[in-house]
């Protein structure tokens, strides 16, 4: 102890309080320093070097590799910057511009009467339809082998929109794959071929590459992981596509990325500029949406952040320019918020430089209160289904006296009371509460994250008898995505089938929609004719809306 105690002090004499950062840092990871579980890397750029990175845990569980800093790690969505910075790049040389139609590249993207420029695509403001939301609905897997061909091919049968061109911001994976194809067909290169030859070598990426092929072999690459009650599994990522995605690289790599903003090694300050700066809409509204990135504060500080989740994956990158420094996250196992251990770090280095407001007196009582019990009763008024946005539902269950909240595509996580009205959620910076409105009711979910605060409306079962739901049993087709699900009735509502997929178990609402439990099929609306018939349906998702389904077959209910 004593000699462990010097060393320290001799540290902190040498380098000033530095090390006792980087302990701090390593102690945030502790919990994946195993030989049994994946696990993080992370580096800390200060000034345009690495000043502290590690590796911790396991890149392949059944080999028993570790993570180093040198593990490449497919980064999902950060991606999208590298997508919109080869663009740029062509900009500068005058061989595209920003404003230009995407039908001008690639003419298969229908004619929707609208121009989606490449600025459209670049910023999540074309309107387009989300290809993950599409490919699940068309019946495809997360897990199959989805390449550039397949999107493409899928994005040439829309015939709807689901906004006009620069009238939202609306989170769009498609737009950023129609980029790299943009890419591909200006330069005549491949997309990976173009991005190392213009930004990886001159960087000195050497462990970086866009995976456009799932059968090639890359040296050093971390496999994905999630948890579930028998311990943990390999999450399968097998994507051939780019753009939107498929970035692999190291913390080390990445963080040579970041110093790139600085230097302009490729590159200039005028396209910097551009992608760091908040896009305005077309009411003249500007929000925190950037080209390929997110520009918005953190403390007081400028930051430029994007994280990504494919897979077990889960990576961050996060940006302090006036700061000269940036932190980056990456691990392999589902459960990790690598956006939220991004900013504990941040928390850490920049700790002199963070603006922290002081806690109101009421929230620092509440968090000083240990061993808040909340009567059953109380518990069980809670519990329900909460609309966010249309589709999207918040699941509150109470099991045994624990709260838990359950919202699409995310694990189920568990509410802790910090009130008898407001929990904090596990693995998540932000609280739920549950207000009593005028007429002694629980009518919606306050949801508080980053200083905001959202309303999710509570959502009142509705009883259909089963003779009510027989009219919406049948088959139906889209043509969008040549694909076909078909409605049967059960007790609780109605079950969508499909070929290839798990049976979507669809909850009544209120007349005429339905709630799915999948995050593809969040809400269905079904439409009738003039003879009040049922015709067909729509569903809507976080990124799709209102894709048609036309009934071509009734279901008699001995066959439902």
């Amino acid at each position: 102890m004593k000699s462990t105690t010097a060393f320290l002090i001799t540290c902190c004499l040498l380098f000033g309080c530095q090390s006792t950062e980087h302990q701090q840092a390593d102690e945030l990871f502790t919990q994946w320093n195993s030989s049994d579980t994946p696990g993080v890397a992370f580096a800390v750029v200060q000034d345009g070097s690495i000043i502290h990175q590690q590796g911790f845990g396991q890149a392949n569980l059944e080999y028993g590799i570790p993570i180093t800093p040198t593990t490449v790690f497919h980064i999902a969505s950060i991606s999208k910057q590298f997508t919109v910075f080869a663009i740029m790049l062509l900009e500068k040389e005058g061989k595209l511009s920003l404003e230009d139609d995407i039908r001008k590249y690639v003419p298969e993207v229908p004619d929707f009467d609208k121009n989606i420029t490449l600025r459209h695509l670049a910023s999540h403001t074309s309107g387009l339809r989300d290809q993950w939301e599409l490919l699940v609905m068309a019946g495809w897997r997360m897990d199959d082998v989805i390449t550039t061909e397949n999107i493409l091919k899928l994005i040439s049968r829309q015939q709807q929109l689901n906004f006009d061109p620069g009238e939202q911001f609306m989170y769009c994976n498609t737009g950023f794959t129609l980029l790299a194809e943009v890419v591909a067909r200006v330069s005549g290169q491949r997309f990976a071929d173009f991005t190392e030859q213009h930004i990886f070598h001159p960087l000195d990426m050497q462990n970086t590459l866009f995976y456009d092929d799932h059968e090639k072999v890359v040296k050093n690459r971390a496999y994905s992981y999630y948890q579930d009650s028998a311990g943990y599994k390999k999450s399968v990522l097998n994507y051939a596509n780019v753009g939107a995605t498929s970035l692999f690289t190291t913390v080390e790599d990445l963080s040579r990325w970041t110093t790139n903003f600085s230097t302009a090694q490729v590159g200039d300050t005028s396209i910097f500029r551009a992608m760091n700066t908040p896009i305005v809409l077309n009411n003249g509204e500007s929000m925190g949406g950037a080209l390929g990135q997110f520009v918005g504060e953190y403390k007081g500080l400028r930051e430029i952040q994007h994280g990504g989740a494919d897979a077990g994956y889960r990576t961050h990158l996060s940006r302090f320019p006036d700061q000269q420094f940036a932190v980056v996250v990456f691990s392999n196992d589902a459960s990790v918020n690598a956006g939220g251990l991004a900013h504990q770090l941040v928390d850490i280095y920049l700790a002199d430089s963070l603006e922290v407001a002081p806690e109101p007196a009421e929230k620092a009582e509440k968090e000083t209160e240990l061993n808040i019990t909340i009567e059953e009763e109380t518990l069980n008024s809670y519990s329900g289904n909460y609309e966010l946005q249309p589709g999207f539902i918040i699941n509150i269950t109470n099991d045994q006296g624990q709260l838990y909240a359950k919202v699409p595509n995310e694990p189920q996580r568990s509410l802790n009371p910090i009130s008898n009205h407001e929990f904090s959620v596990d693995g998540w910076d932000g609280t739920v509460a549950f207000p009593i409105d005028s007429t002694g009711e629980i009518s919606v979910l306050k949801l508080s994250v980053g200083g905001q605060t959202m309303e999710a409306v509570r959502v009142k079962p509705l009883n259909l008898s089963p003779q009510d739901l027989t009219e919406y049993t049948g088959r139906y087709y889209s043509e969008e995505l040549a694909t076909t699900y078909i409605l049967t009735a059960v007790d609780t509502g109605l079950v969508a089938k499909h070929i290839r997929l798990s049976n979507i178990s669809l909850a009544p609402r209120k007349k005429d929609v339905f709630s799915g439990d999948t995050w593809a099929f969040g809400e269905v609306s079904f439409v009738r004719n003039t003879n009040n018939e049922i015709s067909g349906f729509q569903v809507s998702s976080g990124r799709v809306k209102n894709l048609l389904f036309t009934k071509v077959e009734s279901i008699s209910p001995t066959n439902n």
